[in-house]
Protein backbone atom coordinates (compact mmCIF):
# COMPACT_ATOMS: atom_id res chain seq x y z
CA UNK A 1 0.00 0.00 0.00
CA UNK A 2 2.52 2.40 0.44
CA UNK A 3 4.68 1.64 -2.43
CA UNK A 4 0.75 2.22 -4.50
CA UNK A 5 0.83 5.52 -2.75
CA UNK A 6 4.04 6.81 -3.93
CA UNK A 7 3.40 5.93 -7.07
CA UNK A 8 0.19 7.54 -7.39
CA UNK A 9 1.90 10.81 -5.62
CA UNK A 10 4.77 10.64 -8.34
CA UNK A 11 2.05 10.41 -10.83
CA UNK A 12 0.26 13.23 -10.05
CA UNK A 13 2.99 15.53 -9.59
CA UNK A 14 5.09 14.33 -13.06
CA UNK A 15 0.97 14.89 -14.69
CA UNK A 16 0.86 18.30 -13.54
CA UNK A 17 4.48 19.31 -13.95
CA UNK A 18 5.10 17.41 -17.08
CA UNK A 19 8.23 17.19 -15.90
CA UNK A 20 10.28 14.06 -13.67
CA UNK A 21 12.76 16.70 -12.27
CA UNK A 22 10.30 19.18 -11.50
CA UNK A 23 7.74 16.56 -9.74
CA UNK A 24 11.03 15.09 -8.09
CA UNK A 25 11.36 18.85 -6.48
CA UNK A 26 7.95 18.94 -5.29
CA UNK A 27 8.02 15.78 -3.62
CA UNK A 28 11.59 16.19 -2.62
CA UNK A 29 13.27 13.07 -4.04
CA UNK A 30 15.39 12.51 -6.54
CA UNK A 31 14.22 11.91 -10.39
CA UNK A 32 15.17 8.16 -10.55
CA UNK A 33 13.15 7.75 -7.14
CA UNK A 34 9.87 9.01 -9.16
CA UNK A 35 10.58 7.15 -11.94
CA UNK A 36 11.12 4.18 -10.01
CA UNK A 37 7.27 4.59 -8.68
CA UNK A 38 5.59 5.20 -11.59
CA UNK A 39 7.49 1.96 -13.43
CA UNK A 40 5.88 0.30 -10.41
CA UNK A 41 2.90 1.87 -10.45
CA UNK A 42 2.48 1.36 -14.51
CA UNK A 43 3.45 -2.67 -13.36
CA UNK A 44 1.09 -2.90 -10.87
CA UNK A 45 -2.18 -1.03 -13.00
CA UNK A 46 -0.93 -3.35 -16.11
CA UNK A 47 -0.70 -0.13 -18.61
CA UNK A 48 1.00 2.50 -19.45
CA UNK A 49 0.27 6.30 -17.82
CA UNK A 50 2.62 8.41 -19.11
CA UNK A 51 3.95 8.71 -22.57
CA UNK A 52 8.34 9.67 -22.44
CA UNK A 53 10.99 11.14 -24.68
CA UNK A 54 14.04 12.66 -24.11
CA UNK A 55 12.26 16.15 -24.26
CA UNK A 56 8.89 16.32 -22.59
CA UNK A 57 6.39 13.72 -21.16
CA UNK A 58 2.75 13.23 -21.43
CA UNK A 59 -0.24 11.47 -20.77
CA UNK A 60 -1.50 8.30 -22.47
CA UNK A 61 -5.36 8.10 -23.00
CA UNK A 62 -5.40 5.63 -19.86
CA UNK A 63 -3.33 7.93 -17.88
CA UNK A 64 -5.78 10.93 -18.58
CA UNK A 65 -8.69 8.68 -17.99
CA UNK A 66 -7.02 7.48 -14.35
CA UNK A 67 -5.89 11.34 -13.72
CA UNK A 68 -9.53 12.59 -13.95
CA UNK A 69 -10.84 9.76 -11.24
CA UNK A 70 -7.24 10.11 -9.25
CA UNK A 71 -7.34 13.84 -8.46
CA UNK A 72 -10.45 14.48 -6.65
CA UNK A 73 -9.77 10.80 -4.70
CA UNK A 74 -5.98 12.44 -3.71
CA UNK A 75 -7.44 15.46 -2.59
CA UNK A 76 -9.89 14.33 -0.44
CA UNK A 77 -6.99 11.85 1.07
CA UNK A 78 -4.71 15.02 1.52
CA UNK A 79 -7.60 17.16 2.58
CA UNK A 80 -8.22 14.73 5.42
CA UNK A 81 -4.11 14.28 6.74
CA UNK A 82 -4.77 18.31 6.86
CA UNK A 83 -7.38 18.28 9.06
CA UNK A 84 -5.87 16.74 11.66
CA UNK A 85 -3.98 20.02 11.87
CA UNK A 86 -7.09 21.48 13.37
CA UNK A 87 -6.09 19.13 16.50
CA UNK A 88 -3.12 21.02 17.17
CA UNK A 89 -4.44 24.53 15.98
CA UNK A 90 -1.18 24.45 13.34
CA UNK A 91 -2.20 24.78 9.70
CA UNK A 92 0.42 22.78 7.80
CA UNK A 93 1.47 21.72 4.34
CA UNK A 94 1.98 22.83 1.03
CA UNK A 95 -0.01 25.77 -0.59
CA UNK A 96 -0.30 25.77 -4.14
CA UNK A 97 -0.81 29.33 -5.23
CA UNK A 98 -1.18 30.64 -8.92
CA UNK A 99 -1.07 33.87 -9.80
CA UNK A 100 0.25 36.55 -12.89
CA UNK A 101 3.44 38.33 -11.93
CA UNK A 102 1.57 41.62 -11.69
CA UNK A 103 -0.48 40.27 -9.16
CA UNK A 104 2.74 38.58 -6.94
CA UNK A 105 4.36 42.27 -7.14
CA UNK A 106 1.22 44.14 -5.73
CA UNK A 107 -0.43 41.76 -3.35
CA UNK A 108 1.47 38.30 -2.71
CA UNK A 109 5.02 39.71 -2.42
CA UNK A 110 4.74 42.49 -0.23
CA UNK A 111 2.62 39.72 2.62
CA UNK A 112 4.17 36.22 1.86
CA UNK A 113 7.05 36.95 4.75
CA UNK A 114 4.76 38.02 7.15
CA UNK A 115 2.12 34.87 6.50
CA UNK A 116 5.15 32.44 5.93
CA UNK A 117 6.27 33.94 9.65
CA UNK A 118 2.90 33.41 11.40
CA UNK A 119 2.24 29.96 9.59
CA UNK A 120 5.73 28.22 9.93
CA UNK A 121 4.23 24.49 8.93
CA UNK A 122 3.19 25.66 5.68
CA UNK A 123 5.44 25.72 2.62
CA UNK A 124 4.03 27.40 -1.01
CA UNK A 125 5.02 26.26 -4.19
CA UNK A 126 3.52 29.63 -6.54
CA UNK A 127 3.49 29.62 -10.19
CA UNK A 128 3.58 33.17 -11.99
CA UNK A 129 1.01 32.84 -14.87
CA UNK A 130 -0.92 35.43 -16.89
CA UNK A 131 -2.41 32.91 -18.47
CA UNK A 132 -6.71 32.18 -17.11
CA UNK A 133 -5.40 28.52 -15.00
CA UNK A 134 -8.07 25.62 -14.11
CA UNK A 135 -6.70 25.46 -10.54
CA UNK A 136 -9.29 22.34 -9.96
CA UNK A 137 -7.45 20.58 -12.89
CA UNK A 138 -4.26 21.64 -12.53
CA UNK A 139 -3.56 20.91 -9.15
CA UNK A 140 -3.97 24.11 -7.35
CA UNK A 141 -5.23 25.08 -3.78
CA UNK A 142 -5.81 28.71 -4.82
CA UNK A 143 -5.13 31.55 -7.06
CA UNK A 144 -4.94 35.22 -7.32
CA UNK A 145 -6.53 37.25 -10.24
CA UNK A 146 -7.94 40.41 -10.90
CA UNK A 147 -11.68 40.11 -10.45
CA UNK A 148 -12.61 39.71 -13.99
CA UNK A 149 -11.13 37.20 -14.90
CA UNK A 150 -12.19 35.18 -11.68
CA UNK A 151 -14.79 31.91 -12.94
CA UNK A 152 -18.10 32.32 -11.64
CA UNK A 153 -18.44 28.85 -9.79
CA UNK A 154 -15.28 30.32 -8.00
CA UNK A 155 -15.52 31.55 -4.30
CA UNK A 156 -13.43 34.98 -4.53
CA UNK A 157 -12.45 37.41 -1.83
CA UNK A 158 -11.02 40.70 -2.31
CA UNK A 159 -7.75 41.54 -1.10
CA UNK A 160 -6.73 44.82 -3.49
CA UNK A 161 -8.79 47.89 -3.79
CA UNK A 162 -9.86 48.73 -7.68
CA UNK A 163 -7.02 49.08 -10.19
CA UNK A 164 -6.51 52.53 -11.99
CA UNK A 165 -5.28 51.74 -15.50
CA UNK A 166 -3.61 54.56 -17.61
CA UNK A 167 -2.27 55.78 -20.86
CA UNK A 168 1.01 56.33 -21.51
CA UNK A 169 3.49 56.90 -24.00
CA UNK A 170 7.18 58.41 -24.28
CA UNK A 171 7.92 62.26 -24.96
CA UNK A 172 9.72 61.06 -27.87
CA UNK A 173 6.85 59.22 -29.54
CA UNK A 174 4.69 62.51 -28.71
CA UNK A 175 7.03 64.62 -30.05
CA UNK A 176 6.68 62.86 -33.66
CA UNK A 177 3.14 61.61 -33.25
CA UNK A 178 1.30 64.21 -31.46
CA UNK A 179 -1.10 63.40 -28.02
CA UNK A 180 -4.47 62.17 -28.23
CA UNK A 181 -7.21 64.31 -27.06
CA UNK A 182 -9.94 61.51 -26.88
CA UNK A 183 -10.61 57.44 -27.41
CA UNK A 184 -11.55 58.10 -31.12
CA UNK A 185 -7.97 59.50 -32.19
CA UNK A 186 -6.21 55.91 -31.15
CA UNK A 187 -7.19 54.88 -34.25
CA UNK A 188 -4.71 57.47 -35.75
CA UNK A 189 -1.74 56.20 -33.28
CA UNK A 190 0.63 53.02 -32.41
CA UNK A 191 -0.94 51.02 -29.75
CA UNK A 192 1.06 48.47 -28.07
CA UNK A 193 -1.36 45.61 -28.09
CA UNK A 194 -1.33 42.82 -25.41
CA UNK A 195 -2.43 39.22 -26.36
CA UNK A 196 -3.96 37.08 -23.96
CA UNK A 197 -2.04 33.81 -23.57
CA UNK A 198 -5.07 31.95 -22.61
CA UNK A 199 -7.42 33.40 -26.06
CA UNK A 200 -5.08 34.38 -27.99
CA UNK A 201 -7.06 37.63 -28.73
CA UNK A 202 -6.04 41.19 -28.23
CA UNK A 203 -7.14 43.07 -25.01
CA UNK A 204 -9.15 45.66 -25.68
CA UNK A 205 -9.02 48.85 -23.40
CA UNK A 206 -11.62 49.99 -21.27
CA UNK A 207 -12.39 53.64 -20.94
CA UNK A 208 -15.01 55.91 -20.05
CA UNK A 209 -16.82 58.22 -22.56
CA UNK A 210 -20.01 60.67 -21.05
CA UNK A 211 -19.83 59.08 -17.75
CA UNK A 212 -20.03 55.10 -19.87
CA UNK A 213 -17.78 52.71 -19.91
CA UNK A 214 -16.21 52.21 -23.66
CA UNK A 215 -14.05 48.95 -25.09
CA UNK A 216 -11.46 49.96 -27.55
CA UNK A 217 -9.96 47.70 -29.94
CA UNK A 218 -6.34 49.56 -30.76
CA UNK A 219 -3.94 49.11 -33.37
CA UNK A 220 -0.47 49.52 -33.97
CA UNK A 221 2.97 47.29 -35.03
CA UNK A 222 3.80 45.93 -31.80
CA UNK A 223 1.75 43.07 -30.16
CA UNK A 224 3.02 41.70 -27.11
CA UNK A 225 1.62 38.87 -24.34
CA UNK A 226 3.83 40.18 -21.19
CA UNK A 227 2.75 42.95 -19.28
CA UNK A 228 5.87 44.44 -18.41
CA UNK A 229 7.65 44.35 -21.70
CA UNK A 230 4.26 46.30 -22.57
CA UNK A 231 5.78 49.26 -20.46
CA UNK A 232 9.99 48.87 -21.70
CA UNK A 233 8.20 49.23 -25.32
CA UNK A 234 6.33 52.04 -24.50
CA UNK A 235 9.32 53.71 -22.71
CA UNK A 236 11.29 52.68 -25.88
CA UNK A 237 8.69 55.12 -27.90
CA UNK A 238 7.54 52.93 -29.81
CA UNK A 239 3.65 53.45 -29.28
CA UNK A 240 1.04 54.01 -26.62
CA UNK A 241 0.26 51.61 -23.81
CA UNK A 242 -2.81 50.88 -21.34
CA UNK A 243 -1.48 49.42 -18.38
CA UNK A 244 -2.12 49.72 -14.47
CA UNK A 245 -0.92 53.23 -12.49
CA UNK A 246 1.43 51.13 -10.06
CA UNK A 247 3.76 49.56 -12.94
CA UNK A 248 4.69 53.03 -14.77
CA UNK A 249 4.09 55.51 -11.40
CA UNK A 250 8.09 55.84 -11.33
CA UNK A 251 8.53 56.23 -15.41
CA UNK A 252 5.81 59.27 -15.02
CA UNK A 253 7.68 60.81 -12.43
CA UNK A 254 11.04 60.72 -13.97
CA UNK A 255 9.16 61.67 -17.44
CA UNK A 256 9.91 58.95 -19.29
CA UNK A 257 6.69 58.33 -19.74
CA UNK A 258 3.45 60.60 -19.97
CA UNK A 259 0.12 60.41 -19.18
CA UNK A 260 -2.99 61.19 -21.80
CA UNK A 261 -6.37 60.83 -22.25
CA UNK A 262 -7.20 61.14 -18.69
CA UNK A 263 -10.48 62.35 -18.81
CA UNK A 264 -11.32 59.16 -20.42
CA UNK A 265 -9.52 56.96 -17.91
CA UNK A 266 -10.95 53.58 -15.91
CA UNK A 267 -10.18 51.39 -13.57
CA UNK A 268 -10.54 47.52 -13.37
CA UNK A 269 -11.69 45.36 -10.46
CA UNK A 270 -8.85 44.79 -8.07
CA UNK A 271 -7.55 41.44 -7.17
CA UNK A 272 -9.27 38.56 -5.50
CA UNK A 273 -8.02 35.57 -3.37
CA UNK A 274 -10.13 32.42 -5.46
CA UNK A 275 -10.58 28.70 -4.48
CA UNK A 276 -12.98 26.13 -5.31
CA UNK A 277 -16.20 25.69 -4.18
CA UNK A 278 -16.23 23.04 -1.34
CA UNK A 279 -17.91 21.77 2.05
CA UNK A 280 -14.40 21.47 3.33
CA UNK A 281 -11.75 24.28 3.34
CA UNK A 282 -7.93 22.95 4.10
CA UNK A 283 -6.22 24.81 7.22
CA UNK A 284 -3.32 26.17 5.38
CA UNK A 285 -5.89 27.51 2.61
CA UNK A 286 -7.68 28.91 5.37
CA UNK A 287 -4.63 30.44 7.19
CA UNK A 288 -4.37 31.94 3.62
CA UNK A 289 -7.93 33.41 3.36
CA UNK A 290 -8.20 34.58 6.72
CA UNK A 291 -4.90 36.70 6.33
CA UNK A 292 -5.71 38.52 3.47
CA UNK A 293 -9.15 39.11 5.03
CA UNK A 294 -7.89 40.80 8.32
CA UNK A 295 -4.92 42.57 6.07
CA UNK A 296 -7.93 44.01 3.97
CA UNK A 297 -9.78 45.19 6.58
CA UNK A 298 -6.49 47.25 8.08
Amino acid sequence: MRDDLSGLMAFLAVARRRSFTAAAAELHVTPSAVSQSLRALEERVGVRLLQRTTRSVGLTEAGSRFLSRLEPAMHGVQDAFESLGELRDRPSGLLRLTLPRYGYQEVLGPRLAEFLAAHPDIRVDIQLDDAFIDIVQQGFDAGFRIGEHVEREMIAIPVSGDIAMFVVGAPSYFANRGKPKHPRDLRDHDCINYRSRTTGGLYRWGLTDGGKRIEVAVEGRVVIDDSELQVDTAVAGLGLAYVPESRVRKHLAEKRLVRVLEPYSSTLPGFFLYYPSRTHVAPKLKALIDFFKVKRRR
